[in-house]
């Protein structure tokens, strides 16, 4: 499962417009990822200011990391190449993540700790689903990760607890206020995907 709405009208070359990429952190038989996925990116399309792309883990099968050398080299895998110039097209990132055992999913560290550089200097958002907390403690550790990554975790994010009882079986979400919090979100993340994509380019930043 991977969208864009690259094919929405617009200049897509507009200065005005970046790139954010929704990456879906679960990629477990009978997940319920897909309907809050899919609603995020619903409210995101609907905006004339980013181009949002869909990122599925499922589409992206990287092997366990086990390399001999730390991605801060810069020395990536063969197969996390790809990997890499995917997660390099972006200008900022909002993770959904369900809540395993108060933490995040195993597929979601491997992804993040199979490339290093692309994920430098890019602000990050969380959508986290599950029961009464609303994947809120796993948030708080990706927060922790994205930091040594070199990335900016933003304030603003979305903890949905109780999800399944809040999305209906077509996946569209009963609680329309969560859309008003999503905008709210992508407000934030977008001041900061401004910002430091311009300080990106003004002056690289070393590692």
């Amino acid at each position: 499962m991977q969208h864009s709405a690259d094919s929405k009208l617009g200049t897509l070359t507009s200065p005005d417009r970046v790139r954010i990429q929704i990456l879906l952190g679960s990629t477990r038989e009978g997940r319920f990822g897909d309907r809050v996925a899919n609603w995020f990116y619903g409210v995101a399309t609907k905006r004339e200011d980013l181009i949002a792309e869909l990122i599925d883990l499922r589409d992206w099968p990287l092997p366990f990391f086990n390399e001999p050398v730390p991605p801060i080299t810069g020395r990536y895998a063969p197969e996390a190449q790809a990997w890499a110039a995917k997660v390099g097209e972006a200008d900022g990132f909002v993770f959904v993540t369900p809540e395993y055992n108060f933490g995040y999913p195993a597929v979601l560290k491997n992804a993040l700790d199979h490339i290093y550089h692309e994920w430098n200097n890019k602000p990050v958002s969380f959508v986290g689903y599950g029961g009464a907390a609303g994947g809120s403690r796993a948030i708080q550790q990706l927060r922790e990760v994205v930091v040594e990554l070199q990335m900016a975790p933003i304030r603003a994010g979305i903890a949905i607890p109780f999800a399944r009882r809040l999305f209906d079986e077509s996946g569209a979400i009963k609680d329309e206020s969560y859309d008003g919090r999503a905008n709210a979100l992508l407000d934030q993340l977008l001041w900061w995907t401004r910002a430091l994509k311009a300080a990106r380019v003004e002056k690289p930043a070393s590692s």
